[in-house]
């Protein structure tokens, strides 16, 4: 056996060796990873791997399976710098690295996973590798507190993005963004306590395209924002976080930090189109954009998926308060252009649904069964008892 299947069988063994981590991505988390930065000693996915490529001073990428690997850098995968026996190289890898360079994570700081967009990928390697800010030995590392700075904001009416200024007050619990013009009071003060962010960068159409939620007089209010340097809007986004993370500990003291992260912020579960009557059943079928948030428990949906509020939002209990969802549409009942349908049940009343394909279908199923499976949190207990059934505007 040659050099290149020789060490080609050597890699593929580590990626399964137990305890090493190396069956998972060690910057998304992605499974089965097929690449490798040989400098820093890690094995990624391909999209990871198209990020480290971005900076070579510091990363140096092969695949695992394409590339060529000389005996040499085979010993350095497994511990940088050092040329060890194989059977060391076994008990070393991604979560050796791991460990160096996420030492320090705040609690606050979004690590993301597979499916989350680029410029949260790219600056959480950057972060790791680059600026090395999670190391044990670095500076120490503070919440970001106070914000200010301009995004460009969608209007509310027209589909342009305009300059403003924003502002976070992290002690104050509050978030309050300006109109250009200089001496008027903020266009808006939200407080940190009904605030969401998530990127939805192919919704807004710009890669760092970000979507800032709160509740304004019973109906959520969407902004969709945006920064021209990926650093900047990923640095807003995790400072919004550490704001919304010092009003949970100071809302529910006696949960554990690590039961309050997840409450953070949160990414919708799906979205996409489906058709909708209304609550006689007989009204035509409409098309609209619906949103699933799984932490407020509630189907959010819009005429159009950058409008600034819901149309109209179905809240969903637990199965135990009587909250199911059923597939197909109730005998006598048809959709318009859309066949596939299901059936949402509250105490209250029914909520029909067409979907645009049976895919979709089972999809959104899917979702909602989660949903509708999961326990109630802390969040959803102080509203409980009020956000039942549906709203409509």
């Amino acid at each position: 056996m040659g050099d290149r299947e020789r060490n080609k069988k050597r890699l593929l063994e580590l990626l399964q060796a137990a305890g090493t981590g190396n069956a998972h991505c060690a910057d998304c988390g992605a499974a089965d990873p097929d690449w490798a930065s040989y400098t820093l000693g890690v094995f990624i996915c391909l999209n990871c791997s198209g990020i480290h490529r971005n900076f070579p001073d510091i990363s140096k990428v092969k695949s695992v399976r394409l590339d060529f690997w000389d005996d040499s850098i085979v010993e350095v995968l497994i511990l940088p710098q050092v040329a060890v026996v194989l059977q060391f190289m076994i008990h070393n890898g991604n979560l050796r690295v791991k460990a160096k360079y996420e030492a320090r994570v705040p609690a606050f700081y979004y690590v993301p996973q597979a499916d989350d967009c680029l410029v949260l990928k790219e600056q959480w390697i950057r972060a790791k590798y680059e600026r090395q800010e999670f190391m044990a030995d670095g500076k120490t590392i503070s919440p970001p507190g106070n914000r200010e700075g301009f995004l460009w904001k969608r209007g509310r009416d027209k589909a342009q993005f305009l300059r403003r200024r924003f502002v976070l007050l992290a002690k104050e619990g509050i978030l309050k963004y300006y109109t250009k013009e200089e001496g008027k009071g903020p266009k808006a003060v939200i407080d940190i306590k009904d605030l969401n962010a998530t990127f939805q960068t192919e919704k807004i159409g710009n890669p760092h395209g970000l979507q800032i939620t709160y509740k304004r007089e019973g109906h959520i209010r969407n902004l969709f924002v945006y920064h021209e340097n990926g650093k900047e809007i990923v640095d807003w986004f995790n400072a919004l976080r550490a704001a919304r993370l010092q009003y949970l500990k100071m809302a529910f003291p006696e949960l554990p930090e690590s039961k309050l992260v997840p409450l953070i912020t949160r990414n919708y579960l799906k979205q996409g189109f489906m058709e909708k009557t209304g609550p006689k059943q007989r009204e035509p079928f409409k098309k609209r954009w619906f949103a699933l948030d799984p932490q407020e428990r509630r189907l959010l949906y819009y005429k159009n998926p950058l409008d600034a509020f819901e149309q109209g939002q179905v809240f969903l209990g637990s199965k135990e308060q009587g909250y199911e969802v059923c597939e197909d549409l109730p005998k006598g009942i048809r959709g318009n252009r859309w066949k596939a349908g299901l059936t949402i049940v509250t105490p209250e009343r029914r909520f029909i649904f067409t979907c645009p394909s049976e895919k979709e279908q089972q999809d959104w199923l899917e979702s909602f069964r989660d949903v509708l499976s999961r326990p109630l949190t802390p969040l959803n207990l102080l509203t409980a008892s009020t956000e039942s059934g549906h709203s409509s505007r």
